[in-house]
């Protein structure tokens, strides 16, 4: 099997909706967002971004032939930093270290963007594999932020080039 990491191209904008919408149902407890909210919503903002690219967001994927098989997304939020988000590989290819290449994938190509970058992510306490994942990667543990209205505990992490 050979992944290959890459920016979506626009025509790939469904595609990403369709993985998407599977991260929240597969893994509810790990994202923000609720599967069934996300289906009322007609078009999300990441399916414009791919449609019409800004350098300041975009979505990698893992693709196993022509299949998506993993997302990461990438946003700049202020001069030096940025946050990565939705990370997810499908349940069949986890275990492959697919989701960290493509989060080094990500990595390198926001460092090509953007001068003097830094990494954000947040993770939920009570998912250990991503922790662990990240931790491998070069993330530290920066801070916590409590969600009371889920009532859970987000680990914020900040990357470390190793």
């Amino acid at each position: 099997m050979k992944i290959e990491y890459r920016e979506l191209l626009p025509h790939e904008s469904r595609h990403y909706r369709m993985i998407r919408l599977e991260s929240l149902k597969v893994f509810p407890e790990s994202f923000g967002a609720n599967y069934e909210e996300s289906l009322k919503i007609e078009k999300f903002r990441l399916q414009n971004d791919i449609e019409n690219p800004v350098q300041e967001r975009f979505v990698f994927g893992a693709f196993d032939n022509a299949e998506l098989v993993g997302i990461c997304v990438f946003v700049k939020e202020e001069i030096a930093r940025g946050n990565i988000y939705q990370m997810y590989v499908k349940q069949s290819y986890q275990g492959k270290n697919i989701g960290f290449g493509l989060i080094q994938s990500v990595i390198n190509e926001a460092e090509n963007r953007f001068n003097n970058i830094e990494f954000f992510l947040e993770v939920k306490a009570n998912n250990v594999v991503a922790y662990h994942l990240y931790k491998k990667i070069g993330f530290e543990e920066v801070e916590a932020d409590i969600d009371a209205k889920e009532k859970s505990t987000n680990k914020v992490m900040k990357y470390f080039k190793k």
